[in-house]
């Protein structure tokens, strides 16, 4: 990362820096310096929303611990049962969905 060497000041009004502060709120930045870098050398900040993050994730675990089962099942007594696998089948589409959500949520990013 480069060094930055140039401080640059700005005053603003009361009410300047209260919309500075609610711009900041809003995407969720807490580095005044942060924000005003991003916003003067890209125009735009964006808050990403990690609601399917997380939901994915779970997903995700719960599916490897599924399959680490139905191996040991597999290994144990040389095959697994249907429902299980409709129940895994199942989940990994969860996971799709919620993949494409965030592809679109994405792709709307300007």
């Amino acid at each position: 990362m480069q060094e930055r060497t140039h401080k640059v000041t700005v005053r603003l009004t009361d009410k300047e820096y209260a919309r500075l502060i609610a711009k900041m709120d809003e995407v969720g930045v807490s580095s005044m310096s942060m924000y005003i870098r991003k916003m003067m050398l890209d125009g735009y900040c964006v808050r990403l929303k990690t609601d399917d993050f997380g939901e994915i994730v779970y997903l995700l675990r719960m599916c490897s611990n599924n399959l680490n089962q139905y191996a040991k099942k597999a290994n144990a007594f040389g095959d697994v049962y249907a429902e299980d696998m409709e129940d895994l089948k199942k989940r990994l589409d969860e996971i799709w969905e919620h993949t494409k959500n965030m592809m679109i949520a994405f792709s709307q990013i300007r």
